[in-house]
């Protein structure tokens, strides 16, 4: 049988997220190989080929994605900066990863999806915590009806930062037109794996609260008007009837990270971690069957695990995940990958939580699909 030859990567953007996330989820899996590295300052971009080992270190989008011997492009910069760069990589005929959210608007993220199409590129987005191995555990268990029947959950999360005050590294998510706050990061990859485990919702009601009504960057001590949320609740009812409730809030200074508790007919599980993001460990996921039934832990099963073993924090083996599943696709012909197509969906979901937040009223989501 011919060995398959390595899917050639170029990153676009060097920041924290591509040095501790994406270069050692790629470099664990042989599948793949760096190719090359882009930052808009050539001498980070030497550096960090240098130090990783990697072929071709340039400035210039253009320079990147028109590398003959490239198969993917990753988008790995600020949201703002998503749309052109994910155009010229489709433009170039190449496959492409971009970070999410995937772009700063709906009608963006949509022209994105039909762009991709047409091109007939293969594209994902990186709603890697989707992938991860506790979260297709979890959808495993629900669809093997582990719990019975869904009648409900409820899902909280919480992480510190999004406070009043905002490092250096997040000056980027101050203002309202970067699409960088509470609801867009943390409800996008949050809802995006609650919803793929549990179904779609088909009704929402929602209230989006700016609670720190101004910021300071810690960098300067400059203080500026608040123009995000920091916080939202949602309820409403799922597809298959059950009701859902989720609150997802920034600057928690203590019990933070991730609790969904599930109530299905049969019984109830937990879902709980001590951190929303860059999470040293994988979920635990813990159930209690029958009435009055114990609480146990669930390992993780083999199925679960699509990635070689490591010692890397579970944030990093979920987007080596992710990276697996493309590979797996794009190979086979399946549809694991959270795509375009899904982040356009997760986009007007947004949208139905703003826009029942202006109205004070219910939304439907039955024609979003």
């Amino acid at each position: 049988m011919k060995e398959l030859k390595p899917i050639r990567v170029g990153l676009v953007g060097v920041g924290n997220w591509a040095t501790y996330g994406h270069i050692p989820a790629l470099k664990l899996l042989p599948q793949y190989q760096i190719a090359a590295v882009c930052s808009r300052s050539i001498e980070k971009a030497k550096a960090i080929a240098t130090e990783f080992d990697i072929e071709h270190a340039v400035s210039r989008v253009d320079d990147l994605v028109n590398l003959p011997d490239l198969d993917l492009v990753a988008v790995l910069s600020p949201a703002p900066e998503h749309a052109h760069i994910v155009k010229a990589a489709i433009s170039a005929g190449k496959d492409v990863y971009c970070e999410w959210p995937l772009t700063t608007t709906t009608k963006d993220s949509e022209e994105l999806l039909r762009l991709a199409e047409n091109a007939g590129v293969r594209h994902f987005v990186g709603l890697q915590r989707t992938l991860g191995a506790s979260s297709l555990h979890l959808s495993q268990l629900i669809r093997e009806r582990y719990i019975g029947d869904v009648r409900s959950v409820r899902m909280h999360v919480s992480m510190g930062s999004f406070g009043p005050t905002r490092s250096a590294s997040l000056e980027w998510t101050l203002a309202a037109e970067n699409f960088s706050h509470v609801l867009s990061i943390y409800g996008g990859h949050f809802m995006d794996m609650l919803f793929h485990a549990l179904g779609k919702p088909e009704m929402l009601s929602a209230i989006v609260a700016t609670q720190f009504p101004m910021l300071t960057l810690a960098s300067t001590g400059k203080e500026y008007p608040n123009e995000t949320p920091d916080a939202f609740m949602v309820m409403g009812r799922l597809a298959g009837g059950a009701l859902f409730q989720i609150q997802i809030e920034g600057g928690k200074q203590n019990l933070g990270g991730l609790q969904i508790e599930i109530t299905g007919t049969l019984g109830d599980i937990k879902v709980l971690n001590e951190r929303a993001f860059v999470t040293k460990h994988h979920d635990v996921i813990e159930a209690a069957r029958g009435d009055k039934g114990a609480w146990a832990s669930l390992l993780l099963p083999c199925s679960t695990k699509l990635i070689p073993c490591s010692d890397f924090d579970a944030s990093v083996k979920d987007l080596a995940q992710l990276y697996a599943a493309f590979e797996s696709d794009r190979r086979t012909g399946s549809a694991t990958v959270r795509t375009f197509a899904d982040a356009v969906e997760l986009h007007r979901l947004i949208d139905a939580i703003n826009a029942s937040s202006r109205s004070g009223k219910s939304v439907s989501l039955v024609r979003e699909r």
